[in-house]
């Protein structure tokens, strides 16, 4: 298969993670996967909710800013849309899944990601993202041991019958089988959200998209750990 960008199919897009996107918040990082662009800022707050019983809490906030795409996207004044509140509740288990939440005092750390540019991905960019700001937040915070590994997320897709991975806007709108996958440094899966956008997929096409999204995840990991190291 060629793929328009000149990508092998097992190949993610220019990725670029960059810690210190913003000053203020305890933890922030741009990611970057291909043209889409997410900031995600880590910000701490004295107490956590109710059920919690005072220890920590870790949730998230996603929004697609206005110019993120060739169409003006109103602002969800009244609180985020259906697929917003999808996609948040998504980035906040995916990083519960490597804090160890009894670890923290009373505070609940909120990871706002907001799409400066969408071209697909937008949500695995922010998980990917979103872990990067979370470490360095809790580093920053006096927690690091609270933190209990690494997760990232990637895209996987049959375009024109070929598993492919990472997916940009122009093969995502086409694809035959579309599914995100999050998972940690070890392989070790958090989600798996796979969907037929027409005839249904055997299991040999779900294992050779699931191959593919993981080796991605353990690439996209090595990232994370370059950048901490760096920054």
């Amino acid at each position: 298969m060629s793929r328009a960008d000149g990508r092998q199919p097992d190949q993610l897009r220019d990725v670029h993670l960059e810690v210190g996107a913003q000053r203020h918040p305890a933890g922030s990082a741009l990611a970057a996967f291909g043209q889409t662009r997410v900031l995600c800022a880590a910000s701490c707050e004295e107490g956590a909710p109710r059920f919690r019983e005072r220890r920590g809490w870790v949730t998230s906030e996603y929004a697609m800013l206005p110019g993120a795409t060739d169409t003006r996207a109103r602002r969800e004044r009244n609180g985020p849309g259906g697929r917003s509140k999808e996609i948040e509740r998504l980035i906040g288990r995916s990083l519960r899944s490597v804090v160890d939440l009894d670890a923290l005092p009373d505070i609940t750390l909120t990871v706002d990601c907001d799409v400066l540019e969408a071209d697909g991905g937008t949500r695995t960019a922010a998980i990917t993202g979103g872990w990067v700001a979370l470490a360095v937040a809790l580093r920053e915070l006096g927690h690091p041991s609270a933190l209990t590994g690494q997760v990232a997320a990637v895209s996987v897709g049959v375009v024109d019958g070929e598993p492919v991975l990472d997916l940009p806007y122009e093969e995502d709108h086409r694809a035959e089988v579309d599914m995100n996958v999050v998972a940690t440094a070890e392989g070790r899966l958090v989600e798996v959200q796979g969907t037929a956008e027409g005839a249904p997929f055997d299991r040999a096409a779900h294992d050779a998209m699931l191959d593919l999204a993981l080796a991605g995840c353990a690439e996209l990991c090595e990232r994370q750990r370059a950048v901490l190291e760096a920054g």
